[in-house]
């Protein structure tokens, strides 16, 4: 009986495993850090209301694993040509078609009916319009068309602390807007360093990343543009006085980092130093935030 109840219990929990792969959990997990610090951040004084935080929290999850879903449904063909992405479930065949698509409206349509009823209307349709922002504009019109898919789809990607601000104070004011805007301008620097030590695999899909179209010198100093931008940009919510001194010496340091990674990948390029500045870009992203937290609650 025993015996039995394992040879059940283990293609259960495989496919568990693999329903939950496409939702791509490490990237949804930054998607969900971030508007959870949006929401911290949008009350003044205090803490936001917990049962909103959570709700808010589980169907912002939702919808982005259900795009991330779509996103795996529309390029299975390009992830088995690429090492990054040929062992997600659907090159590998554990998973149907059709079996993500209806994944995907559940637990999508999950995630929207608790925003809409328990959270706001307008964090429903702005997370729709996340939603249809990455799934469908950025993986279906702009990735395969023109190299400044990372720049333009982006937007989508910034969407996060804006989604949570509006979650607790049901509107998206100027402090929002500069929350989207740091993560905006944090995404190329991050997907080109990727890009730059995948280039052979973006060429071989046929996709035209800024290193396949421009070549990878132009992408370098790309890099570095967008780092310096970047540094620039996460100065603004001292200078509007939404942050304190600890927030400004943890965005200081912090950039100055990235922008001696983007210097360095531009002046004496290896794809070793890519990867680290890939790596670094997450846990960059992930600081600057705990530190807008934390300088918060000072």
């Amino acid at each position: 009986m025993r015996t039995l109840s394992l040879e059940i219990a283990q293609p259960l929990a495989d496919r568990f495993r693999a329903f939950l792969a496409l939702t791509k959990p490490r990237v949804n997990a930054l998607i969900v850090f971030c508007a959870v610090i949006g929401m911290f951040l949008a009350v003044p004084k205090g803490l936001p209301p917990m049962l909103t935080v959570l709700a808010a929290t589980l169907g912002i999850a939702c919808v982005a694993g259900a795009a991330a879903a779509v996103n795996c449904l529309i390029e299975q063909k390009i992830d088995a040509v690429m090492a990054r992405t040929r062992a997600r479930p659907l090159p590998r065949g554990v998973l149907t078609p059709a079996e993500t698509l209806a994944f995907s409206g559940l637990l999508g349509g999950l995630g929207l009916t608790v925003l809409w009823h328990v959270v706001n209307p307008l964090t429903m349709w702005l997370t729709l319009a996340t939603f249809v922002g990455y799934a469908v504009v950025y993986t279906v019109l702009l990735k395969p068309c023109t190299p400044q898919n990372i720049v333009i789809g982006g937007a989508s990607g910034a969407m996060p602390p804006v989604l949570g601000w509006a979650a607790i104070t049901g509107n998206v004011s100027a402090d929002a807007c500069l929350l989207f805007l740091i993560i905006f301008a944090w995404t190329p620097p991050h997907f080109w360093a990727l890009a730059l030590y995948r280039t052979q695999e973006y060429a071989r899909a046929g996709l035209p990343m800024l290193p396949v179209t421009h070549g990878a010198e132009y992408t370098r100093l790309q890099v570095l543009l967008y780092t310096l931008i970047l540094f620039a940009v996460t100065l603004m919510p001292f200078a509007t006085q939404m942050s304190g001194r600890l927030y400004l010496a943890s965005a200081v340091i912090l950039g100055a980092v990235f922008v001696r990674f983007g210097w360095r990948l531009w002046r004496d390029y290896s794809d070793a130093l890519a990867r680290r500045t890939f790596r670094y870009s997450i846990l960059y992203l992930s600081l600057l935030f705990a530190a807008l937290l934390i300088d918060h609650y000072l």
